[in-house]
């Protein structure tokens, strides 16, 4: 289950990405209501994804 962690922090790295509106809403929507930046919102969605992503390898 994905929750937000409010202590997600040491984001150094600049890149510029493209969000399709309605996820950008959606995500905004999110970030408000759990009180958190859309920054720090972004990243969590990340790290869940790639961690619950299926692959061959094993998890570490």
């Amino acid at each position: 289950m994905f929750r937000i962690n409010k202590d997600f922090t040491n984001a150094t790295i600049p890149r510029t990405i493209r969000f399709t509106e309605s996820i950008f809403e959606e995500l905004n929507a999110v970030a408000d209501r759990e009180k958190v930046s859309f920054n720090m919102l972004v990243l969590q969605c990340c790290r869940y994804a790639l961690k619950e992503l299926e692959t061959d390898e094993p998890k570490k």
